[in-house]
Formats: C-alpha cells, sequence, structure tokens
C-alpha cells in the first residue's frame, strides 16, 4: 500500500490577472487564491543557457473539485516565499482521487 503524501510545505496558489492598460494593450498581476499545503519532490534539473537553472518538481497536494478557485490549472503558480512555481501540468494522483498531483518548474537565475 502506498503512502499517504506529507503535505507538510504551505504553499500559495495564485492566479494571472490582466487588466486593460489603457493603450490597447494589458497588463498582468498574480492574484493569490488561497493557501494549500503540499508535499514538494524534486524531479530532474538542467540548465538552460549560462545564466537560467529548470529544476523541474511533482507536488502533491488534497484534490479539490474541477471548477472550484483551490484546483490548480496549468496556467497558474505556486509561491514559497520567493520560490516560484509554474504550473506544467495536473492530474489524479491515484484512482479514488483524493489528492492530486502537480507537475511544475521553478526558474533559478544562475
Amino acid at each position: 500500500m502506498k503512502r499517504p503524501p506529507n503535505l507538510t510545505r504551505k504553499l500559495v496558489l495564485e492566479d494571472p490577472q490582466r487588466s486593460p492598460d489603457g493603450a490597447g494593450g494589458y497588463t498582468e498581476a498574480w492574484v493569490a487564491l488561497g493557501t494549500l499545503w503540499a508535499e514538494v519532490n524534486p524531479l530532474s534539473g538542467r540548465l538552460n543557457g549560462d545564466s537560467l537553472s529548470l529544476q523541474k518538481y511533482r507536488i502533491t497536494l488534497r484534490a479539490s473539485p474541477d471548477g472550484f478557485a483551490s484546483r490548480p490549472r496549468p496556467d497558474q503558480r505556486f509561491r514559497d516565499g520567493n520560490r516560484l512555481y509554474r504550473i506544467d501540468a495536473v492530474a489524479e494522483s491515484e484512482p479514488a482521487g483524493r489528492y492530486l498531483t502537480c507537475f511544475a518548474v521553478e526558474e533559478v537565475s544562475t
């Protein structure tokens, strides 16, 4: 039997919000949707050019129903203090649907 995730990391789920800039374009700001407890596990990492490191993560959290603001989507991100995790994909982590797995990338300037 697989162990349940150890949800010990407090992450803030953020959503990009666009607003008109008055000149025909828009500005984008990140808005906090709420705090979620998660397990964060590193996967593979790599350098992208000379100054950017990309680290992939598997982030597991309690599931929320489709359409709820607390259910992460691929166009959103998690914030952990100054660290940002861009969400690339979201899937149910087990057949009962109690947990979600988010595959995310952290970009770090080197």
